[in-house]
């Protein structure tokens, strides 16, 4: 009942797997087990860079079996943790297991931040467990309600058919976590689905069953793809989209027997009956093991260093477990997104390497600047840097060029330099605003022709 390797990681997610393939170009020869509680792992594959520091790719299943003899030196086992003991380096599982290290990764991952306590008409969606639940729901529902602006609830909203939708959000427009009013406002023919006829292509997944509870936040979290994987089409040939801005959810009452089987009242007093809720309101970090009393950060999730070692030695985390704990780049913050997992996966193999052979290490240029790249609404989405102007106190400017339904681009100015953009659809700018956010190179001469169409503005910066 006792396992042993040099590495061992906890988490099957982007972050997890990451971690073990990286490990495996730059230490082939050295051991390491992955402990997945879902026997099926995420791995980022088809990556596609737009940038020096920006990509898109998409995630893939794979199986356990798939995962064990696609790399020589890695072993998966499919088991929960239930214990860590720093001092004897070692993880125990729900089976009994003990697992040795010389050193350990937490990617453990997050679990929805639901509304309604145990209420058995609010799910979330997290895992391919959970996307799988929400199909079976879709297909028997008229009406839901979708909770949340981020890009999970901006997906759902998107890509759901045939059912009507009620979207309660808290701010004053829509997908908020990423973009402005006028890229939201950019974003309205989408939403009426206004033109939306193409076909869909599903691809095949993986089917399989989890042991224990499916809604324990066990399972890995979803990759950019996951709704092209399902089909999520409800019973109605007319549906629509209601948006309720500015208010949040202020009692949800089960009514067995009547229309609706839950009722949801707003706080702008309005009550809407719907077959179940979706809670897309944010993630808490699963960071609760016990034997280890990690330093955490006020968001919830483990404090690490500029290395992504905790207040343990010996123990790093990774992903949507950890929170940065250093002095941050100009340019750079955290946000739970699969793209900072698969960097931070990658990154924290090598900090692992080099601090175990007493080897120096440089943290990696992804943390320079912020990058994530998306779809919403069928269409591009790369932010780059400041994109909405974080830590800029308001005091900074817009540049702002729209083409009705073909791109909107957004540039975030202060002091004559560019600190942040927003392209949506192919603008092909990245690549220049990636360096002019790096290079702060001052900008001030060249006005409003930054944005010129009639002018090739790479051409200065080539």
């Amino acid at each position: 009942m006792e396992e042993e390797a040099v590495y061992v990681i906890v988490g099957g997610g982007i972050g997890g797997v990451s971690c073990a393939e990286a490990l495996s170009i730059i230490t082939p020869d050295e051991s390491v087990i992955l402990v997945t509680a879902s026997p099926t792992v995420k791995a980022v594959t088809n990556v596609v860079p737009l940038t020096k520091m920006a990509a898109k790719f998409d995630v893939e299943e794979r199986s356990v079996q798939e995962m064990s003899g696609s790399i020589p030196s890695l072993k998966v086992i499919e088991d929960r943790i239930v214990r860590l003991d720093p001092e004897r380096c070692s993880v125990h599982t729900e089976s009994g297991k003990i697992v040795r290290y010389k050193k350990l990764c937490l990617a453990t991952g997050a679990s929805p931040r639901l509304i309604g306590g145990a209420c058995t008409f609010v799910i979330g969606i997290r895992d391919t467990d959970s996307v799988e639940n929400f199909r079976k729901r879709i297909e028997q529902s008229r009406r839901v309600m979708v909770v949340g602006n981020g890009g999970i609830a901006t997906e759902i909203v998107h890509e759901v058919r045939g059912v009507d939708i009620v979207w309660a959000i808290k701010d004053n427009h829509i997908s908020a976590t990423f973009i402005d009013p006028g890229a939201a406002q950019f974003f309205q023919s989408a939403l009426k689905k206004e033109g939306a006829t193409e076909e869909k292509t599903y691809v095949k997944r993986l089917r399989y069953k989890t042991t224990g509870d499916s809604g324990s936040g066990g399972g890995a979290a979803l990759g950019p793809d996951w709704h092209s994987k399902v089909n999520l089409h409800g019973p109605l040939e007319d549906s629509g989209i209601t948006v309720e801005y500015c208010c949040e959810v202020l009692e949800i009452r089960e009514t067995p027997g009547k229309e609706w089987p839950v009722e949801v009242e707003l706080t702008n007093k309005k009550v809407y009956g719907v077959d179940f809720i979706i809670s897309a309101t944010g993630v808490v970090p699963n960071v609760e093991i016990p034997g280890a009393k990690f330093e955490k950060m006020d968001d919830g999730g483990i404090k690490v260093d500029w290395k992504l070692e905790t207040s343990i030695g010996g123990i790093f985390a990774a992903g949507d477990a950890c929170s940065a704990g250093w002095d941050l780049a100009a340019h750079w913050f955290q946000m739970r997104l699969w793209t900072q997992a698969r960097h931070m996966g990658a990154y924290v193999a090598r900090a692992m390497f080099h601090t175990l052979h007493g080897e120096e290490l440089y943290q990696d240029f992804a943390f320079e600047m912020f990058t994530h790249v998306t779809k919403f609404f069928g269409m591009k989405v790369v932010l780059l840097g400041l994109f909405n102007g974080q830590r800029l106190d308001n005091d900074y400017e817009l540049m702002v060029r729209v083409t009705r339904g073909v791109e909107y681009v957004k540039l975030v100015i202060k002091d004559g330099r560019l600190q942040g953009a927003v392209l949506i659809g192919e603008t092909d700018l990245e690549e220049m605003c990636e360096n002019l956010i790096l290079n702060q190179l001052d900008l001030t001469d060249f006005g409003e022709d930054l944005l010129n169409p009639d002018i090739d503005i790479e051409d200065y910066f080539d």
